[in-house]
């Protein structure tokens, strides 16, 4: 407007039509370079031409990959880890792509987080959060070791997790955490139970190391499973002459003598006969 009126005020007054024609024009002009400098690849090789002398420059400036620096690793390879990460020595640190590289160390078989960062000027920093092992999965008599988020570890051989809970049911490994943390509360009788049975999808029956079966409830495992350990310690209700236990009902606790003795009974007295 300024411009305008000045133009106006020297008695050669200019047309707002024909100014914005003007500018119509050359905004038109514009545009039309823009698209034959895009036709003609020129942007996409100006663009690669300063991306390539960005990172030179980096280099050149202590910007270059050196250092690898990984927290948590334990079980996981250090081999497998660097070829997770597909980085050399020497690259860029901004040509890393930090989201494809943790998605491709979190499918490692023992990673089951990974967080990735750079620090500056020349490192590459990964905290690894590896999978524990929990429990020995049971599926068509094939045993596999499993973590509390029920995700299958493959390993060369289960020999060095062998004291691990043996778990029984298709629907064991999602219900595996719980249960192990459950029977974590009474140390001194959780190390004798040596599996858990999946009934129905809905509860556990607990295996122990004397081949005595404890049924659990399916609500409140928790309260059942303190009230046998109680059991245990006033009465030493595993050591009785049992085969199975039945905790399912709030009030009471049902006992199911073993067939043993009655077996060898019988024996006896065919013998003596």
């Amino acid at each position: 407007m300024r411009f305008l009126n000045r133009l106006q005020g020297d008695g050669r007054a200019v047309p707002r039509r024909m100014l914005l024609a003007v500018a119509g024009g050359g905004l038109c002009a514009l545009c039309a370079a823009i698209f034959w400098l895009w036709q003609a690849g020129e942007l996409a090789r100006v663009s690669a031409s300063l991306e390539a002398r960005l990172h030179g420059i980096g280099a050149q400036n202590g910007l270059a990959l050196v250092k690898v620096e990984v927290e948590g690793r334990n079980r996981q390879s250090k081999p497998s880890i660097l070829a997770a990460l597909d980085v050399k020595q020497g690259m860029p640190v901004m040509d890393i792509d930090l989201a494809a590289a943790q998605e491709r160390l979190q499918a490692l078989p023992w990673v089951r987080s990974a967080e990735i960062e750079r620090r500056m000027p020349d490192t590459l920093y990964i905290r690894i959060e590896e999978r524990q092992p929990c429990a020995f999965w049971q599926k068509n008599g094939k045993l596999s070791l499993i973590d509390r988020d029920g995700v299958a570890i493959p390993v060369d051989t289960l020999a060095a997790f062998s004291p691990l809970i043996v778990l029984v049911g298709d629907d064991a490994p999602g219900n595996a955490g719980p249960l192990v943390d459950m029977l974590k509360t009474e140390p001194a009788l959780a190390p004798r139970v040596q599996a858990g049975v999946r009934m129905g999808g809905r509860r556990w029956n607990l295996r122990f190391d004397n081949g005595v079966e404890v049924a659990l409830p399916e609500t409140d495992a928790e309260a059942a499973w303190h009230r046998l350990a109680a059991l245990e310690t006033s009465e030493r209700i595993l050591e009785r002459n049992i085969s199975a236990v039945d905790m399912r009902l709030s009030d009471r606790v049902v006992l199911r003598a073993s067939p043993a003795p009655a077996a060898a009974k019988a024996a006896s007295k065919d013998k003596s006969t």
